[in-house]
């Protein structure tokens, strides 16, 4: 059986959403019943995610996601609906009714974070057998204590073909589950198999609720790649997860470190520095940065020294400081790397280097400055062109003119002319957006379309009476009763996403639920539930009593009749309803 309709209302009901959201995002700006903060579905300068506490909904006005509780958690959690009920119901202290018919995916999905755990403990165990002895020894060379090798769960995988895969089928898993789960791989011989890591240092990737998602393995000895993680599965994607956060985000720093490899934030970690994460051996993702923002308003990137170190940072400035996290930078100097650093200077001199660090602007300044043919006109031209674009993103008009005066020295140039340039970049970049503002606002019909295009409108004018219809319904759902005392049928919606909605309120009135905005989104699919969000924030006319319900209903029925043959007899109605007038929020 599926998860009861009434318990579903009892746990939407008991789940405060500011205080859900509260958990994720940082809402800093009150308007009204809606708390804004910057959205964690995607990257943002300004607050357009909001949460209303008397709807008990949540919206983004920039990337249009919204829903309920229950899709906050599957979106942010990326969990399937039965996951994120049974997420939800611990929090309540609510046991999930028995499923007879479980969800097949959740229950896929359940069985892989057993498998991924089973074969983390066999790495874990292989590290202390004599064929990892290659691994202990790498260890040792890199100083790192047993006390971190049990913290973070550190193991081996030994130059073996099969260890692992023969290891688990013992224990009863298939070898199609370990090929499903990223551990093992196709042989070229019919029905056979192989280990997928193998001859690595082997790190457990946890997410922050403490399951074993996926694995990534440090080669030990020459080869490539230096880091192999798992491939994408149904519990684990790399770009939207980093190493170490299930440890980090307990952290009280206030901060998080930004590290390139594994060791480097098991090295840091062992130094005291707890808040240490990494980017799982890729460049750093927008998700990922999202990731960081939700745990901490400060970021620290310790990246390796060298070029490729120095390129990968600049490639992470933009994506975290569009999470808005105040971002800055550490200079190892000659040291290539932060488990260097603290080999060479220990953690005291590291806390001092984080204490001095610099932010993101100075140091891609000296970036541009260093790549920059400063004994040339055209030099000196192209390195003006570079910094000014770059600090025309600056909002402070006081820093602006300070990191000009700074390159117009650099330059060779009057600080004036450097002031006038940046602000004549800065202008042209607020024209441009403003330019894009208008371009929005002057498309009312094409804004009315669903971005999702499986929920696309065919006919714009009905939707817009059929929206207001159902925001009506959803004030007041005692007008039910006028709806169908007019005869009105969900048939008569030309979109089926919007019939529907008509169709669950109508069930839930005649039933005598409730009728809460929170609990109909709670049984539409996610962008369905996203799509009603939308339409909710849309502004609408107080009710006249059943009047506004009336016109609605008449809009609908008139744009209807558009495309009734012109020799009907409904010709007199046509013309009656196009002399009403436009009420109802119209």
């Amino acid at each position: 059986m599926a998860i009861p309709d009434s318990f579903l209302d009892e746990l939407v009901g008991r789940t405060d959403i500011m205080e859900l959201v509260g958990g994720y995002v940082r809402l800093t700006k009150k308007s009204g019943n809606n708390m804004f903060g910057l959205c964690p579905f995607h990257s943002e300068k300004s607050p357009s995610f909001s949460v209303n506490a008397e709807k008990q909904i949540f919206h983004c006005f920039g990337c249009g996601k919204g829903g309920s509780v229950i899709g906050f958690i599957m979106e942010i959690e990326n969990l399937s609906f039965r996951d994120a009920v049974e997420v939800l119901a611990r929090r309540a202290g609510l046991a999930v009714p028995e499923d007879s018919t479980s969800d097949e995916l959740a229950g896929k999905r359940r069985r892989m974070l057993e498998l991924n755990r089973d074969a983390a403990r066999h790495f874990y165990e292989m590290l202390m057998s004599p064929l990892a002895e290659t691994a202990r020894n790498y260890l040792v060379k890199r100083r790192i204590s047993k006390a971190m090798v049990t913290r973070f769960g550190i193991g081996a995988a030994p130059d073996s073909w099969s260890l692992l895969l023969e290891n688990l089928t013992k224990k009863g898993y298939s070898m199609q589950e370990l090929i499903e789960a990223g551990l093992a791989r196709t042989g070229r011989k019919e029905g056979g198999a192989y280990d997928f890591f193998r001859n690595r240092l082997m790190f457990p990737v946890i997410d922050v609720r403490g399951g074993v998602i996926g694995f990534s393995g440090r080669i030990l000895g020459d080869g490539e790649p230096k880091y192999l993680n798992s491939p994408d599965t149904l519990v684990f994607n790399k770009s939207r997860n980093l190493f170490a956060l299930n440890l980090a985000k307990k952290a009280k720093a206030g901060m998080l470190i930004l590290a390139e490899g594994n060791l480097d934030v098991v090295a840091l970690h062992q130094a005291g520095f707890d808040c240490a994460v990494a980017s799982l051996g890729t460049s750093l993702t927008s998700d990922q940065a999202r990731l960081m923002s939700r745990y901490s308003d400060k970021a620290v990137i310790a990246y390796d020294s060298d070029e490729a170190g120095r390129r990968a940072a600049l490639r992470a400035i933009p994506l975290i400081e569009k999470t808005g996290m105040g971002i800055k930078i550490i200079d190892m100097g000659e040291s290539k790397d932060p488990d260097e650093y603290l080999i060479k200077h220990g953690a005291e001199a590291f806390k001092l280097l984080l204490e001095k660090s610099e932010n993101h602007i100075e140091y891609r300044l000296v970036t541009i400055e260093t790549n920059a043919e400063l004994t040339s006109n055209e030099g000196r031209l192209a390195y003006i062109a570079a910094a000014t674009e770059l600090l025309s993103e600056l909002v402070s008009k006081p820093e602006r003119e300070i990191y000009g005066a700074r390159v117009a020295k650099v330059a060779g140039v009057s600080p004036e002319s450097v002031e006038n340039e940046i602000e004549k970049k800065a202008n042209m970049r607020l024209a441009k957006q403003k330019k894009e503002h208008e371009k929005r606002v002057m498309r009312p019909i094409a804004a009315m379309q669903p971005s999702d295009r499986t929920l696309r409108y065919e006919n714009e004018y009905s939707a817009s009476a059929e929206e207001g219809l159902i925001r009506a319904l959803l004030k007041d759902p005692m007008m039910m009763k006028k709806s169908a005392e007019m005869g009105f049928s969900q048939d008569e919606f030309t979109s089926p996403f919007l019939a529907k909605v008509f169709e669950v309120l109508s069930r839930r009135v005649s039933e005598g639920r409730d009728v809460r905005a929170a609990l109909i989104l709670s049984e539409l699919e996610i962008h369905e539930a996203s799509q009603l969000s939308v339409i909710l924030q849309k502004t609408q006319a107080p009710l006249q009593d059943d009047r506004t319900v009336r016109d609605y209903i008449e809009r609908i029925r008139t744009e209807k009749y558009k495309n009734v043959d012109p020799d009907s007899n409904l010709l007199l109605e046509i013309k009656s309803y196009r002399e009403k007038k436009d009420v109802g929020g119209y």
